[in-house]
């Protein structure tokens, strides 16, 4: 008898150790598609940060299916992983093709992922978005520097609303923290910026009239 349940178990557990090394193989796949992306986005790159999106869902809708009857492995981590990065490059993708087009935001609905993940994906996207912004300053593209600086405040206060427990929303509490000091940081780049390039007019129309 003990040794037939033993045998039902180590099935029952074989099944999910395969299952789950496949998935992290799966994940593994989600977060390099999303890497190729973003790299692709800060280089202006569309198309190829758009295909590399798309494979990313759908190996993400095949990871899902993958854990069905699995709710254990499916929340064991990586799963949740992957959505944070997905939901954090579409959302980046957005912004950068639409020009700062808040309201046009892919939700976690439109992408599949769960809530906590996406949350936490837009907690990313405000470091993404600070590279994006440090690229317009060197362009000296200040004005939009500035509209993309209100865009990391905009999703920090909306993060600031969600106060519950880390065991609800997966740590979201650390990256609204990091994506404040990370707002601070980026303001005060584009002020000193600013401020520089009227000292330099003020120095050439100074020169011009000597």
């Amino acid at each position: 008898m003990l040794e037939d349940i033993s045998s039902r178990i180590r099935d029952n557990l074989e099944v999910k150790d395969r299952i789950r090394e496949e998935g992290l193989k799966i994940s593994r796949e989600i977060v390099r598609e999303c890497r190729t992306a973003s790299f692709a986005l800060h280089g202006k790159d569309f198309e190829k940060a758009s295909n590399s999106i798309e494979a990313a869902g759908k190996a993400l809708k095949k990871l899902e299916t993958r854990f069905e009857g699995h709710a254990d492995i499916y929340h064991a981590g990586f799963v949740e992983h992957a959505q944070q990065e997905y939901s954090e490059v579409a959302v980046l993708y957005s912004l950068l093709k639409d020009e700062g087009k808040i309201k046009d935001l892919p939700s976690p609905d439109d992408l599949g992922v769960e809530y906590a993940a996406y949350l936490n994906g837009l907690g990313d996207v405000v470091g993404e978005l600070r590279r994006h912004i440090l690229d317009l300053i060197r362009e000296e593209s200040f004005e939009k520097a500035e509209e993309f600086l209100g865009i990391m405040e905009n999703i920090h206060a909306t993060l600031m609303d969600f106060d519950y427990p880390d065991a609800i929303t997966g740590g979201l509490r650390r990256k609204t923290d990091v994506s404040r000091s990370v707002i601070e940081k980026t303001r005060g780049d584009v002020v000193n910026a600013i401020q520089q390039k009227k000292l330099e007019l003020a120095m050439k129309s100074l020169e011009s009239r000597l």
